[in-house]
């Protein structure tokens, strides 16, 4: 079933803060819309849970890409159910590379959310690989 039109708005803005927060290193902003035992997955084959791993890991993904990146999003789809919805993304990654120059990453995202009782959505599965990590094993 795709989403309600103010699913899919309050999503797309909570995407949208988040990815505010990714770019200025604002990350205790940023667990405020992570479930308390939410996962990411930080690269395929490894994964933090909970958010105080979640926050060492977005500290650890600021420090390898050089404090440089900034995260925006383009097209994005939302399926939801109950007080649970899968949003699949366009994402990219913008960051410098070695040399200085631009690199954009673009990426299909898959993310989990699940609606708390007090009514917010709260990032459950945080999977910017999306289903490339079929073919990461």
């Amino acid at each position: 079933m795709s989403a309600s039109d103010a699913t899919f708005q309050d999503l797309k803005r909570i995407i949208q803060a988040c990815d505010r927060a990714i770019t200025a290193e604002d990350f205790d902003t940023l667990m405020t819309y992570y479930a308390d035992d939410a996962t990411l997955v930080v690269k395929p084959g490894m994964h933090a849970t909970g958010r105080e791993q979640i926050r060492r890991a977005f500290v650890a993904i600021a420090e390898y890409f050089k404090h440089t990146m900034v995260v925006t999003q383009g097209e994005m789809k939302v399926i939801e159910s109950g007080d649970t919805a899968l949003v699949l993304m366009q994402t990219m990654l913008h960051t410098k590379g070695e040399d200085g120059e631009p690199v954009i990453t673009e990426r299909r995202a898959t993310y989990v959310f699940r609606q708390a009782p007090a009514g917010n959505w709260l990032c459950a599965i945080d999977n910017s690989y999306g289903t490339d990590l079929i073919d990461a094993d």
